[in-house]
């Protein structure tokens, strides 16, 4: 297959292409390749969304992948590459406005589309933006259409510094702060099975609209098997009450002075989507283990001292733990 990738130089575009090359798949990857650079055996069509995709204009392809968050970028690439055999739309969990049902599948209530705007700052407007730009998917493309829509996703690359955090702090061992919320949902996906379903997806012809997502656990539970994983003999978990976290100022989910994958109060049903429906149309999900490994590799490549963006600081984490109560798990 010719299989296009619409990015492709970071993350979840690169895995795609890597996992494509790994099948035996001509790839091209479309990027101004600014921000990292395509897998080896791709070729890089160096273009700019903002000024449209001429340079790909007349160009025929099997399978198109796009990650865009921007909607006028999806409505030109439709426009110019539409009579492509299959086409994947990689949209998020938070194009759903209800964050707090558990449970929940592709048939949840959805936010507003938002075509009139580029910012994503917060989640309501990228989830916006992402709605409309899977309407214009599917109406555009009809059975030829998946779009999947992936939460939390970790692995090797992860730009967010959200799961990394995790298997880095415990793999330095000692007293590690943690939310006391054990029974708190938390859901994830690594970026190599999605790429490995999305290329799945291609190749089968695979259509409709899924919940991109692992099975559900519990932060408890997964906190647990990180340090079981990673963390050196006599590490603790100690737990300190959400709403002494609050007061103290740490931040929920991500962000400076945060505690990553913390949900905040009444999101439950953000990290609690149905993952049935997309495990029963091909997607496997590895081991915790290989996951936390590369997090944990990656964490190592770019500085374990780095300015994050997310997680506590050394002396952060110090200064909660001597200050608030915590028990151990």
């Amino acid at each position: 297959m010719r299989i296009l990738v619409l990015g492709g130089t970071v993350f979840v575009g690169h895995a795609v292409a890597a996992e494509a090359l790994k099948r035996g798949h001509d790839v091209v990857c479309a990027a101004r390749g600014a921000s990292g650079r395509v897998p080896e055996g791709a070729e890089l069509v160096v273009v700019d969304r903002e000024e449209g995709l001429g340079a790909l204009a007349g160009s025929q392809f099997d399978a198109v992948v796009d990650v865009a968050r921007n909607y006028q970028w999806v409505r030109s690439a439709l426009e110019t590459l539409g009579d492509a055999g299959h086409w994947t739309f990689v949209s998020s969990i938070n194009v759903y406005s209800d964050n707090e049902t558990t449970g929940q599948s592709t048939d949840g209530p959805l936010l507003e589309p938002i075509t009139d705007s580029a910012d994503t700052s917060t989640p309501e407007s990228y989830g916006g933006i992402k709605v409309a730009c899977e309407n214009a998917v599917r109406d555009a493309m009809g059975e030829r259409a998946f779009v999947v829509r992936p939460g939390l996703i970790t692995g090797p690359g992860d730009p967010s510094d959200r799961f990394g955090y995790w298997p880095l702090r415990m793999s330095r061992g000692g007293q590690v702060l943690v939310p006391d919320t054990p029974d708190a949902p938390s859901q994830h996906i690594d970026v190599r099975d999605l790429a490995a379903w999305i290329v799945t997806a291609a190749e089968r012809g695979l259509a409709g609209t899924f919940d991109g997502i692992g099975p559900v656990t519990t932060l408890g539970a997964l906190l647990a098997e990180i340090a079981e994983l990673v963390a050196p003999a006599g590490t603790s978990l100690a737990a300190v009450a959400p709403e002494a976290l609050a007061e103290a100022g740490a931040q929920r989910w991500s962000g400076p002075k945060s505690l990553p994958l913390w949900i905040p109060d009444g999101w439950d049903g953000f990290a609690s989507h149905d993952a049935a429906p997309a495990l029963a149309a091909g997607l496997q999900i590895r081991p915790l283990a290989e996951t936390v490994s590369a997090a944990l590799a990656t964490e190592r490549e770019r500085g374990s001292d780095r300015e994050r963006k997310a997680g506590l600081t050394a002396a952060e984490e110090a200064e909660l733990l001597g200050a608030l109560p915590h028990r151990t798990w």
